[in-house]
């Protein structure tokens, strides 16, 4: 898709990080946007800034994990716009690290609920409403490094995350033999500075752990990381070139091909996994 002027793009997790970060650029090629999101406060903030900033947008208060909500906010964007033209399926979650044989259930539930099947709902609902059209568009899934290699004390994070690059290709493919002029790509970023440490504040009530957890090892090192990490701003400029250009892995930080290359000879050669790192260099 080269010309975005007057589109429609759908942000899930809109209100903060990525997701905004993303909203914003496209508001700025002259897309008409729907930002998404769990935290309402927070939505409403970034629909009345963009507003301000002379953004065509509206905001709907959405739980990807929930079809019903998914399908609602598809309802909404056609009734507002009559078109939906790009779909970020961001929304995402993280409960910090653990082993996996500790990982509460409701840790499990709630990540695989928001990242995993927040995209499912997302590519279930959206992608029939885009195939009716027959126009261009183009699919944006959020994953990360975490999708690519895995790492100790990250299985719940992890799982989606694959799930989410496997779900990726399957829908390029299947797209790709229909002839269907929906690009897919998928959003595979290392550390970016969000408050995705702070997901917590957004766990619903049905889900709490059952017992409090003591503070995690890795917290300190993640937060540092993540407040050192490449801006959303950035990202998203990577992103619009994707879509641009008919991208569909979006690695965002180049250092890290080298663990993706690791694993990927790792698997050919028979090898045991190695963990190189989180992706940066550190060991």
């Amino acid at each position: 898709m080269r010309d975005l002027n007057g589109k429609v793009a759908v942000v899930t997790g809109g209100a903060s990080g990525i997701g905004r970060g993303m909203a914003q650029r496209f508001a700025r090629e002259g897309m008409r946007i729907v930002l998404a999101d769990v935290e309402e406060t927070a939505l409403r903030q970034a629909e009345t800034e963009m507003r301000a900033a002379g953004a065509t947008v509206i905001a709907v208060p959405t739980d990807v994990s929930k079809l019903e909500d998914v399908e609602a906010l598809a309802q909404r964007t056609l009734q507002e716009f009559g078109q939906v033209d790009i779909v970020c399926n961001n929304a995402g979650v993280a409960a910090l690290g653990m082993p996996s044989w500790q990982a509460p259930i409701e840790d499990w539930k709630w990540v695989l609920g928001v990242n995993l099947w927040g995209v499912i709902n997302g590519v279930h609902t959206f992608v029939p409403i885009m195939l009716k059209q027959g126009t261009e568009g183009h699919i944006v899934n959020t994953a990360s490094l975490a999708g690519l290699m895995s790492g100790p004390m990250m299985a719940t994070y992890g799982v989606s995350k694959f799930g989410v690059v496997a779900l990726s290709e399957a829908l390029h493919h299947e797209l790709t033999l229909q002839g269907a002029q929906i690009g897919v790509s998928v959003l595979c970023p290392a550390w970016v500075n969000t408050r995705i440490a702070d997901a917590e504040r957004n766990r619903p009530s049905d889900l709490q752990r059952s017992e409090a957890m003591p503070q995690q090892p890795l917290e300190g090192v993640v937060r540092q990381l993540l407040a050192t990490g490449l801006s959303p701003e950035n990202v998203a400029e990577k992103v619009l070139h994707a879509v641009k250009n008919n991208r569909f892995y979006i690695i965002t930080h180049p250092e890290t091909k080298a663990i993706i290359r690791q694993r990927m000879e790792n698997i050919l050669e028979g090898r045991n996994p190695v963990f190189s790192g989180f992706g940066l260099g550190e060991q």
